[in-house]
């Protein structure tokens, strides 16, 4: 059984999902949520906020694993640094506990999960809910699906690097 940590990271919120997958590939819900730092006085203060956040989760849930968004470009220049600077905070964080990991983008998530790059957010929530046995009436927050999403990614791209002998990271490189 392998535990994967999926981070969506956010300057405001970063979503947070765990998963267990079982040697034939099969995936399991355990937790998820969003880190929400928006009570923090100033943005050095969230990325403190983020750190010690998911600190506690790392003790909690104890994953072998961990899977991350990639960074995009956004609309904004100033958005994309303070997206930059907590995804440096999460894998800063992850890497002091010496785990592995994997980084994906956006569009290679929603292209493994719905089938296309160009998906909404809605559909990748739909499918989290599937994919994961999950009742369709069920509340996700949305950074959290995200989180579950970037973890789902990363079971069904080792599954597939598994059975091919192709390594992750090429993987990762064919379908962006």
């Amino acid at each position: 059984m392998t535990r994967i940590l999926g981070i969506d990271p956010g300057s405001q919120r970063t979503g947070i999902g765990v998963i267990d997958v079982d040697a034939a590939g099969r995936c399991r819900y355990l937790h998820a949520q969003a880190l929400v730092l928006l009570s923090a006085e100033d943005f050095p203060s969230r990325l403190g906020l983020l750190c010690d956040g998911l600190d506690a989760l790392l003790d909690e849930w104890n994953p072998d694993q961990v899977a991350i968004e990639s960074v995009f470009m956004d609309k904004s220049a100033t958005s994309a640094l303070k997206l930059g600077h907590a995804r440096g905070a999460a894998i800063a964080t992850v890497v002091r506990r010496r785990l592995p990991v994997s980084e994906y983008a956006p569009r290679l998530v929603k292209q493994s999960l719905v089938g296309r790059g160009a998906a909404d957010k809605a559909q990748v929530q739909h499918m989290v809910r599937l994919l994961l046995n999950l009742a369709i009436d069920a509340k996700l927050q949305a950074d959290a699906a995200d989180a579950l999403a970037i973890a789902l990614t990363h079971a069904h791209m080792s599954a597939t690097a598994g059975r091919t002998g192709i390594e992750v990271a090429m993987l990762r490189r064919r379908g962006t």
